[in-house]
């Protein structure tokens, strides 16, 4: 039996709670097919900072180096914000981990189950049986790595700079993966740009037109940010994949994951270049943040974390049938009317469940 070793960062506020959950499912997934994990637990974020005074610290970094797959929790909190920028735990870890590792693809699926349409503030009838939508999101490049960088004072007056850059290759890999993903979807990609304002825009428009043409079965169609924030509230349903870079991909995805009712219930995977039979090394993290808010108090809502396990054991580990056997156990909860408080409205059939409840029935369904 070989051993699949995962480096686990379970981080700040609701992280460990909703990380403990994901072990269990993973215990689970290891006794039912016969698969053995070693877990490597490190500290990140906020933790590390207290813990090793560094929000990555150097153990934490060569626990990673080591793994198969990263299972990455959430960082951040009220604690940390007055450290100087690049010494907080978002800038601190995740940045820095997407870079080192070269973790240039984020796939983040916004699925609203049918039975769950009315926890999105969208009118029912225009997610009518659900909404299934998949933002494959450009990571190491644009305006969040982009050099020079600059906040100081400039010609009397404070100034910042950010510098967005693209090149060809950056943009061609990260559409290979949206068109290769469609192909196994509905094969229709919605590629986003400002390319009536952007340099940037009209090299990725081209780009992406390019890449394309080698997927003669995938239908592409291109949007401006600003229209296709509209378009996602307007017809959701009429969307497969949405390629976008940096920036307009971490806004819109968190739009999507608004329509689709909560952000506990979105997995995202940053994947690398493949390996050898087509498996990446990835970070698999919960799309929601670390809610200090509720930390705790044993309500967050597991499932964003458990569904990102199953994106680990697909993409990094190629173990197919027991991520199906997750996302199912999810969804045969979710149907029953099991909810944690963020999905819970009192509707008839419906059962509320704290954390460590909705982690043990989904167990329950493993």
């Amino acid at each position: 039996m070989s051993t699949h070793k995962i480096a686990v960062l379970a981080g700040d506020g609701i992280g460990p709670e909703v990380m403990k959950e994901a072990r269990k499912v993973l215990d689970a997934i290891a006794s039912k097919f016969q698969v053995s994990f070693e877990f490597d637990e490190q500290l990140v974020g906020g933790a590390g900072i207290d813990g090793a005074g560094k929000a990555l610290p150097e153990a934490t970094l060569k626990a990673c180096e080591a793994a198969d797959a990263i299972l990455f929790g959430s960082v951040g909190g009220p604690k940390w914000e007055n450290l100087p920028p690049n010494e907080q735990p978002e800038r601190g870890a995740l940045l820095p981990l997407r870079k080192h590792f070269g973790l240039f693809a984020n796939l983040r699926p916004s699925v609203c189950f049918p039975s769950l349409t009315h926890a999105s503030p969208v009118k029912n009838e225009l997610i009518e049986g659900g909404f299934n939508v998949l933002c494959v999101r450009e990571l190491t490049g644009g305006m969040y790595f982009g050099e020079p960088k600059f906040l100081g004072e400039k010609d009397g007056e404070r100034t910042a700079i950010d510098t967005m850059i693209y090149r060809e290759s950056e943009i061609e890999r990260i559409a290979h993966v949206a068109f290769l993903a469609a192909q196994g979807r509905d094969k229709r990609v919605t590629s986003i740009d400002k390319a009536n304002v952007l340099q940037n825009g009209i090299l990725w428009r081209e780009t992406v037109e390019k890449v394309a043409k080698g997927y003669p079965d995938v239908t592409l169609d291109h949007l401006y940010v600003d229209n296709a924030a509209m378009q996602l509230i307007r017809r959701p349903n009429d969307f497969d994949v949405v390629l976008a870079e940096n920036l307009f991909g971490d806004i819109l995805s968190d739009e999507m994951a608004m329509i689709a009712g909560s952000l506990g219930m979105l997995a995202s995977a940053s994947l690398g270049a493949s390996k050898d039979g087509g498996l990446y090394f990835g970070m698999y993290e919960p799309s929601g943040g670390s809610a200090p808010d509720i930390a705790g108090q044993g309500i967050a809502n597991p499932i964003a974390q458990i569904l990102s396990t199953a994106m680990l054991l697909r993409y990094s580990l190629g173990l197919e049938e027991a991520a199906t056997c997750i996302d199912d156990a999810v969804k045969a909860v979710i149907d029953e009317g099991l909810r944690t408080g963020d999905l819970f409205t009192g509707e008839e059939g419906t059962t509320k469940m704290n954390t460590t409840e909705m982690g043990d029935a989904i167990v329950a369904k493993i």
